[in-house]
């Protein structure tokens, strides 16, 4: 799995409830419609402008509140990765079980814009934006968290290791 990536940056600010980022109203969507209401309030029209491969940089307290599964909303939008200078501890976990890569990084919105572009590398864990080179050293994600990742997510993984039966493709037999 290669753990370098290139996005363009979407900048986001402090204290980011999941209630912000998946309005209750979704929940009782699709996956890809939900998706289309991430940030509903906070960023208007965003879900238009996000793009395969974009990387959301967050401030302090990414992801404050319920446990809602908004990681599957990013997945189905094409984000690569979420970095932050904080994650909520069941956000995070919620990111990586999805397969999402999620990096910490204190200092990441002071050194980005909308727009700009980031490379990082959750293995070795920094963020570099390649227009000013300005790069920031963040917490290299463990090995376990790297194989999770790699595998698309605990669930895949935990299948591939035949700990759990494979999602079927087809309808539902009883």
């Amino acid at each position: 799995m290669d753990t370098l990536l290139t996005g363009r940056v979407w900048v986001v600010g402090d204290s980011v409830t999941t209630d912000a980022m998946y309005p209750a109203f979704a929940m009782k969507l699709p996956v890809p419609e939900a998706a289309r209401h991430i940030f509903y309030e906070l960023r208007p029209g965003w879900t238009e402008q996000v793009g395969p491969g974009d990387i959301v940089v967050a401030g302090r307290n990414f992801g404050l509140g319920s446990s809602r599964p908004v990681a599957a909303l990013f997945r189905e939008l094409g984000v690569a990765a979420l970095v932050a200078e904080e994650f909520n501890s069941l956000f995070l976990r919620n990111a990586i079980n999805h397969g999402l890569p999620a990096l910490t990084v204190p200092g990441a919105t002071a050194a980005f814009a909308d727009g700009d572009t980031a490379r990082l590398d959750f293995a070795e864990g920094w963020i570099e934006n390649t227009a000013t080179g300005t790069r920031l050293p963040g917490g290299a994600l463990p090995p376990m968290v790297l194989e999770i990742l790699a595998a698309g997510g605990i669930l895949p993984k935990l299948a591939r290791e035949g700990y759990i039966a494979p999602p079927t493709t087809g309808p539902h037999r009883s």
